[in-house]
């Protein structure tokens, strides 16, 4: 089905184009300055969780915790965890897909530009009461990303203002900012696609991101109620959660669990939409079983919402529910593995060209394939109690964040790069980035798997010096992995102001977003495209649409 009509209304209300740097600071209603004010923002906290997790990794280089306070170690790693999901991961996922949707199905802008800037506003918003806990008597929350009661309950200043207060409503608002993302991307996606753009003439990316919208909203509604009765509990003395009071503190691991483990799959998909766009561009050759793909990703959003309780096998699961959820998470490799297989046949036998995106891409599928074994390890009941709140699941959890999300997101970076500033990026700086991030990365997360199996806990300051030889390597891959960014920042800011200037379609990529100028038009497109074949036509010479794409275009293509 589609559908126009909704799109009238919005000729009526032309943006006002972005004419210097400054416009990225207003409120504005264009998809495209609100995606990149999400990318820049989040890319500002991600160097501020950066920094702490350095701190963390220069705290544990020695067996003796003599770098930092034990408190101030807590808050570390609570505020990087926190930091690196709420104020990067998710933000800047939403912000590549913000600036991306409506060009690739043929829109003007999303279906709700008003409450699209309003989401985005409240980013910076929640990142500020975030970050104004340090300035609080007893600092920030210290009770990790999860903040499983009863230790979050703790109040130890018995100020009503503390840190996990903040903390909490920093996250019930970045709750609420999510939904609404979400109430928008799925109605932009199943009202504004372009005449003839049926379901199955959708690309990959915009079938991920629309199956990770819905489990936003399906998920969401119960970690942002959890914060909230958690934030009572804290605040004016509710019981929902405390064991003193008569409270189940296990209720709220429901709560979390409930969205946060599926959130896993809102993170991941769009990266593998990421992956689904790149690959067949670099390898000159269409995506491989193109509709189970995108039938893929809406199992494995239908899937998500039967997997919370495997992260809960310690917390006095019954035995017949760990073997109910060991065997639904499991059964999340299915989907995925036929995606990973797509992507092999996909590249094999293709014209690779090994450029920075293809390479970034490249190295994100390796590491997720790897995180993906140790995944399908965890969900095994047996494995999962002996390595319960070890490094293992650390080092897991950041092949599947940094390994494949963030390596992905550089990935997107530099093949949409062009097109939103309409300037190339330099190769050699890329490439520079790439190698130190592959290699850091590795560095760094591959030794939490034999601490883990070793028995080394996660979140301790001072560990027995068994443990030093594979702490020393991950520091060392941490450190390298900090450095790393400083080529990209180098390249992103040199390449927007004085790279050379690129033209509409640098990659000869097959796509509506390759057909408008680079940076597109503030209305994206003069005439509304009328689609007639499916995407990722490469050695088809067949024309995308009937109205925008040139001959000489078709046959340069292919």
């Amino acid at each position: 089905m589609t559908n126009t009509q909704i799109e009238k209304p919005k000729i009526a209300e032309p943006h006002h184009p972005p004419t210097t740097w400054k416009t990225y600071f207003t409120f504005s209603t264009d998809h495209k300055v609100i995606g990149i004010q999400y990318i820049v923002t989040s890319f500002l906290f991600f160097l501020i969780g950066g920094i702490f997790a350095m701190i963390i990794r220069g705290e544990l280089i020695t067996p003796e915790a003599d770098l930092v306070d034990r408190t101030v170690y807590n808050a570390m790693f609570t505020m990087h965890g926190t930091i690196m999901l709420f104020l990067w991961t998710f933000p800047v996922l939403v912000g590549l897909a913000n600036y991306l949707v409506p060009l690739m199905i043929g829109a003007r802008d999303m279906a709700f530009p008003r409450l699209n800037a309003v989401a985005f506003w409240m980013v910076p918003v929640f990142g500020i009461i975030l970050m104004a806990s340090f300035f609080l008597p007893g600092g920030p929350a210290q009770a990790g990303w999860w903040s499983y009661p009863p230790v979050s309950l703790q109040n130890p200043t018995g100020n009503l203002i503390n840190g996990q207060f903040l903390w909490l409503i920093a996250v019930a608002i970045s709750g609420v900012s999510s939904i609404m993302g979400g109430v928008n991307f799925v109605t932009t996606i199943v009202k504004m696609r372009a005449p003839g753009m049926t379901f199955f003439r959708m690309p990959a990316y915009v079938w991920a991101v629309f199956s990770a919208q819905i489990i936003q909203l399906f998920g969401l509604p119960a970690l942002t109620a959890g914060a909230v009765m958690l934030l009572l509990d804290l605040s004016i003395g509710t019981a929902f959660f405390d064991p003193a009071k008569g409270g189940n503190a296990v209720l709220f691991q429901h709560f979390f669990w409930f969205y946060s483990h599926p959130a896993v799959y809102v993170i991941i998909l769009p990266v593998f939409g990421i992956f689904s766009e790149i690959f067949p561009v670099y390898s000159r050759k269409p995506l491989f079983g193109y509709k189970v793909v995108a039938v893929s990703s809406l199992l494995i959003a239908g899937v998500s919402g039967f997997v919370w309780v495997h992260h809960m096998f310690a917390s006095g699961t019954p035995a017949w529910m760990r073997i109910v959820f060991m065997i639904s998470t499991m059964f999340v490799s299915v989907p995925t593995g036929i995606k990973v297989f797509a992507w092999v046949a996909t590249i094999w036998g293709g014209k690779l060209r090994l450029t920075t995106p293809m390479l970034f891409a490249l190295g994100g599928l390796i590491m997720f394939v790897f995180a993906g074994i140790t995944g399908i390890m965890l969900s095994s009941v047996p494995i999962d109690i002996h390595v319960n709140n070890t490094y293992f699941v650390v080092g897991h959890f950041h092949y599947v964040l940094y390994g494949t999300v963030t390596m992905g997101m550089f990935a997107a970076f530099y093949h949409w790069f062009p097109k939103m500033t309409g300037r190339m990026y330099y190769e050699g700086l890329g490439k520079l980035h790439f190698w130190l991030s592959f290699i850091g990365t590795n560095l760094n997360f591959l030794p939490m798997h034999p601490l883990g199996l070793q028995g080394m806990l996660r979140r301790v300051a001072s560990y027995d010096p068994e443990y030093a030889f594979w702490n020393v390597i991950a520091s060392i891959g941490g450190f390298l992995l900090g450095m790393s960014t400083l080529p990209f920042i180098l390249n992103m800011i040199g390449s927007w102001v004085q790279g050379e200037k690129a033209p509409d379609n640098p990659w000869r990529a097959i796509g509506l977003e390759w057909l408008v100028a680079s940076p597109p038009p503030v209305e994206n497109f003069e005439e509304i495209p009328v689609v007639i074949s499916e995407p990722y036509g490469y050695g088809k010479s067949e024309p995308l649409t009937a109205n925008l794409e040139k001959q000489e275009l078709i046959k340069d293509l292919n």
